[in-house]
């Protein structure tokens, strides 16, 4: 078995076994797709718990699980989105508004693409100084204080269909938020789109759809730098689990966003992150957590 750290990629996830491995498959699979960030719970469950950190590969490698379950809940939209590009590209009709957002999507996902490249070896380095307590706490907090300023500033009226180049290229941007611990994809890209004036469904919707390349490639990168790390059966049979696990969870999650932000707004998630940053802080400060 290879061990944790000996190639430069973390693969500590490997340590902690099948079921430690399931479980934090549900709080992945959860947590990814809601604005809460995933990254920030794979580092403080397993804190709380005493194991070790499964690495930010891992937490990668698990966007997968998340990739899935998005293309299954917005699949009408992906399919349309698919065959009505393919269809306007084979009859030259260039301007057709699905081949449009299809191309807004791509060039969306060049910000956290270059950005992602350019940090992959501090963000996958072995007790990277991104995965810390502080940090995470920090960025929970500033997260949950645009996500305030969002809710009380933003007028939710504009719907996907009518989103443009500068919209996408904005949450594109925000997107990038994403590499820091404690920030969220969902949640910098959530905010991004409420501050733009899309409606709180909406809003979602578009920035799940605009994170499925960004997903993919991510999930598909770190796999392949774990393919590079060696991984014995055994690795690969406790990463696919987690997989398997998450994929049902990021689904859940999902539907249950869904639901919540037809009826309620982000406030809830406001507070929770804001609460958790300042708990970071202060268990970061005083030691009580690893």
């Amino acid at each position: 078995m290879t061990m944790p750290c000996a190639t430069g990629v973390d693969t500590g996830f490997v340590t902690l076994g099948y079921a430690k491995v399931a479980l934090l498959g549900v709080v992945q699979g959860i947590t990814e797709l809601l604005p809460i960030s995933s990254t920030a719970h794979m580092r403080i469950v397993p804190a709380l718990l005493g194991w070790r950190d499964p690495g930010s590969a891992f937490s990668a490698a698990m966007q997968l699980a998340a990739l899935a379950a998005v293309i299954s809940y917005f699949w009408q939209d992906v399919r349309r989105l698919a065959v009505g590009s393919l269809f306007a590209i084979r009859q030259r009709q260039f301007a057709d508004p699905e081949l449009r957002l299809a191309m807004w999507i791509a060039l969306a996902t060049v910000p956290i693409t270059l950005a992602g490249v350019t940090l992959s070896g501090t963000l996958n380095a072995c007790h990277s100084p991104l995965r810390g307590l502080s940090v995470i706490g920090w960025a929970c907090i500033a997260m949950a204080a645009l996500m305030a300023l969002t809710e009380v500033f933003a007028r939710h009226r504009r719907s996907v269909e009518n989103a443009s180049l500068a919209d996408a290229l904005l949450v594109g941007i925000a997107q990038v938020g994403a590499l820091i611990p404690g920030v969220s994809r969902s949640g910098s890209t959530l905010t991004a789109a409420l501050g733009l004036g899309f409606e709180r469904e909406e809003a979602a919707r578009f920035s799940f759809l605009l994170g499925i390349p960004a997903i993919a490639l991510a999930g598909s990168k770190e796999l392949w730098e774990l393919h590079r790390a060696n991984l014995d059966m055994h690795a690969w049979s406790v990463l696919a689990l987690g997989l398997i696990v998450a994929s049902v969870s990021a689904f859940v999650a999902i539907w249950a966003l869904m639901r919540f932000l037809e009826r309620f707004s982000a406030w809830p998630f406001v507070i929770y992150r804001g609460v958790l940053g300042v708990l970071l802080l202060v268990a970061s400060s005083q030691a009580w957590l690893a």
